[in-house]
């Protein structure tokens, strides 16, 4: 079966060479306080604007964006990982697929909805970063889950 929109296989290893990184950078970069010095942009600052007289002044500011890149990185690498193609892409499959990623939804969205009557102030701020992840994540986990039974399911037969 021809599926227009998964990668080819070999993404999947390339996922996870861009996930782990990715991820260990984004964990020390949300819990350690670590930058990188190389990743600061300098943007024109809009809420550090000096007025004197007639003349407008308009701060620089460093913004650093090891986090970006970090979360960036995971991104790319949980969609590589989730939409690679299997190495025998069947209806069975496209069924689990199917299924796994409805599946990763319902229960993004019900943690979602027990974190937002639970978590208030800045620890929400942390469950929102983690929420970006959740769906991919779940879909990854569930995936699998679904192909490795299905598979010993066939071979117990």
């Amino acid at each position: 079966m021809k599926t227009k929109w998964l990668f080819p296989h070999r993404f999947r290893l390339i996922g996870w060479l861009i996930f782990v990184p990715s991820t260990m950078l984004g964990l020390a970069a949300l819990y350690a306080n670590f930058k990188i010095s190389w990743l600061t942009a300098h943007w024109l600052s809009e809420s550090m604007t000096i007025t004197s007289g007639n003349s407008i002044t308009h701060l620089m500011d460093n913004q650093d964006l090891t986090d970006e890149v970090a979360a960036i990185g995971v991104i790319i690498g949980l969609i590589f990982i989730a939409f690679s193609r299997e190495k025998v892409e069947d209806e069975m499959i496209s069924q689990l697929r199917l299924e796994a990623l409805q599946w990763s939804v319902y229960v993004n969205y019900i943690i979602l909805a027990i974190a937002i009557l639970t978590v208030y102030d800045t620890a929400f701020f942390n469950v929102m970063i983690y929420n970006m992840f959740t769906v991919l994540l779940v879909f990854i986990l569930r995936f699998r889950w679904l192909i490795y039974r299905n598979n010993h399911t066939l071979l117990a037969l």
